[in-house]
């Protein structure tokens, strides 16, 4: 099999690469064009990690370009036509958006459509896995009553939020419109030309090989600071919470749609509400796993912030078959322990 990754020198890229690569009868081809500290405006070098970690795999082929150049694209699914991509490839900090939203609307939307019509026409039959993200539902979110306790805000009612909610009448972000018009999309080219396609709504999602910054990846960027003893920063009181999900979890969750007889499907993707964190919570982790304080600094809500994100994954159990299996404490303490030997 045939399995090309977008953004395949991300966290989530350079997992499912490794996955299918340590089948020695698959081929991977890994597309990224390595711009992410770029977009965070760091000048550390970061996802080059992952494109070097995975030379070890002798059957990955590395293709270095953008997914905006529609001639690069058209020449690496002409080589390859593959039965399977994976597009993880994106822009993902709402800031970046907000200060430069035509290259959010690229990157994302017209991205991603390069992308899928590349498959449809080198290869109808072939597979399509987006990476969605909850930022689709916006605003809308917010009107869910909720419950202040000591640590983290929760859900008045429990539970978490389904495929149903709506994504109408409300602010997004730029991030999040062009987000979601990918999303759309992909189900619309499954519905219009037959092609099966799943698309994944993800929460947090968290791991080794992960660079975290401030805007994007804060399990991971909270980590490092503790690990390098610098201050953090929460805006807001650090009650907000969300669902967490290992990336090796996820990477089950996309093989098990893949293998599936589905055509098609819409899955909100997170840890769930037997998975969640704050903020606060993080940061009392890790004390213990490090033994070690730093100064946190509290500063103002972020505009578009969502105080409670918490992904109802009962539909990918029931039709997947799937479920998350490593706990956050029990993530967090790997991720300290990757970070220890590998960045920090």
């Amino acid at each position: 099999m045939k399995i090309l990754v977008t953004g395949g020198a991300g966290m989530i890229g350079s997992h499912c690469a490794e996955y299918y690569a340590k089948d020695r009868r698959n081929k991977v081809i890994v597309y990224d064009n390595l711009m992410r500290s770029k977009i965070f405006a760091s000048k550390k070098k970061s996802v080059e990690y992952n494109w070097n970690y995975l030379q070890q795999y002798k059957n990955i082929d590395f293709w270095k370009n953008d997914i905006r150049d529609l001639a690069s694209v058209d020449k690496c699914f002409k080589k390859f036509k593959p039965d399977v991509v994976i597009h993880a490839a994106a822009q993902p900090g709402v800031r970046f958006s907000l200060d430069n939203p035509q290259e959010d609307f690229t990157i994302n939307c017209q991205g991603t459509v390069n992308i899928l019509d590349a498959l449809r026409r080198h290869n109808a039959k072939g597979s399509f896995v987006y990476c969605s993200t909850n930022k689709v539902f916006g605003e809308n979110v917010n009107d869910i009553p909720l419950v202040e306790k000591k640590m983290r805000y929760d859900f008045r009612k429990g539970g978490g939020v389904s495929e149903q909610q709506g994504i109408d009448h409300t602010g997004h972000t730029p991030y999040g419109v062009s987000k979601l018009a990918g999303d759309l999309y992909v189900q619309d080219y499954a519905h219009t030309y037959g092609m099966k396609t799943g698309v994944f709504r993800m929460s947090c999602i968290y791991g080794t090989r992960q660079f975290g910054f401030e805007d994007q990846g804060w399990i991971a960027w909270f980590s490092i600071c503790y690990l390098a003893g610098q201050d953090i920063s929460i805006y807001g009181d650090g009650k907000q919470v969300r669902d967490v999900l290992w990336v090796e979890d996820l990477v089950q969750a996309y093989d098990k749609f893949l293998k599936s007889p589905l055509k098609h499907g819409v899955f909100n993707m997170g840890g769930g509400p037997k998975n969640t964190m704050s903020l606060l919570e993080l940061v009392g982790y890790l004390d213990e796993i490090t033994g070690r304080k730093v100064k946190v600094k509290f500063k103002e809500w972020r505009k578009f912030d969502q105080k409670v994100y918490i992904s109802d994954i009962a539909k990918a159990k029931k039709v997947l078959g799937w479920s998350p299996k490593i706990t956050p404490r029990e993530g967090v303490e790997r991720m300290v322990r990757w970070l220890q030997g590998n960045v920090c």
